[in-house]
C-alpha cells in the first residue's frame, strides 16, 4: 500500500490502482480529492471537511463514493443519491479495494464550554493503518501505522506520546500539522520519538512511504 502525505490531516492511500483518500479539508491542496474512487471523512470541522472538494471529486468521477458520519452526509446525499453512505462505530464496509472499520464517536474535549461533536477513526486493511481523526480513539486491535494528530487546539504533546504508547504501533506518521511551524518540528520530533515507544516518521505533502 502506497501512502501519500497531503497537507493537514490528508491522506491518500494506493493499492492494486484504487486510491482511497482520507479528509480532504480546507486546509490540505484544492485537488487533494480528485482522482479518488473512495473519500473518507472523519467530522465535520472544516480542516477535515471542505464541502467544495469533495464535490469536485464526485462529480469528477460519476464512479467515486464517500463513506463519513451523519452531520457530513447530510450536506451532500441531496446532490449525490446512493453515493454518499452514513457510518458509525462499529461499522464495516469496503471501499475502493479497501476493507474498513469505524471507530470512535467524539471529538477530543477542546473546552468543557465548546459541545462535542461527532467524530470518527477509521481502520484500514486490519490495522494497515489507522487515521483518527480529531480524537485519540484507541483501535480494538493491532495498528502497524498510526496517523497521529500531532498539533491541535485539542491536544498537548503529553497526550500525543500517551497515545503512540497506548496504541503501539510499528510506526507513527504526523498529521494535523498545519499549524505546527518549521521552528517546533524538530522539538516534536524528539521528543515523540524519544517517548512514544514507536518509530515516529514525518512526511512533506506530497511525499509517499509503502505501508
Amino acid at each position: 500500500m502506497k501512502l501519500t502525505k497531503k497537507s493537514h490531516a490528508c491522506v491518500r492511500l494506493e493499492k492494486d490502482g484504487r486510491t482511497l483518500v482520507l479528509d480532504p479539508g480546507g486546509f490540505s491542496e484544492q485537488d487533494a480529492a480528485v482522482g479518488a474512487n473512495a473519500i473518507l471523512v472523519t467530522h465535520e470541522h472544516p480542516d477535515h471537511f471542505d464541502e467544495g472538494r469533495l464535490r469536485a471529486a464526485l462529480e469528477a468521477d460519476p464512479a467515486a463514493e464517500i463513506w463519513t458520519l451523519k452531520s457530513v452526509a447530510e450536506q451532500l446525499t441531496a446532490a449525490f443519491p446512493g453515493r454518499v453512505h452514513t457510518v458509525g462505530h462499529g461499522d464495516t464496509f469496503t471501499a475502493a479495494g479497501f476493507d474498513v472499520q469505524v471507530h470512535g464517536e467524539l471529538h477530543a474535549v477542546i473546552h468543557p464550554d465548546i459541545p462535542r461533536i461527532t467524530n470518527v477513526g477509521y481502520l484500514i486493511d486490519g490495522g494497515r493503518v489507522f487515521h483518527p481523526g480529531d480524537a485519540l480513539t484507541v483501535p480494538d486491535q493491532p495498528v502497524e501505522t498510526l496517523m497521529l494528530p500531532v498539533m491541535a487546539p485539542w491536544n498537548k504533546i503529553a497526550e500525543v506520546i500517551d497515545y503512540v504508547r497506548e496504541v503501539k504501533p510499528q510506526r507513527a506518521y504526523d498529521i494535523h500539522d498545519a499549524l505546527l511551524t518549521d521552528l517546533a518540528r524538530p522539538i516534536y520530533d524528539r521528543q515523540i520519538g524519544a517517548l512514544g515507544g514507536s518509530e515516529h516518521l514525518r512526511l512533506a505533502p506530497g511525499d509517499s512511504a509503502d505501508v
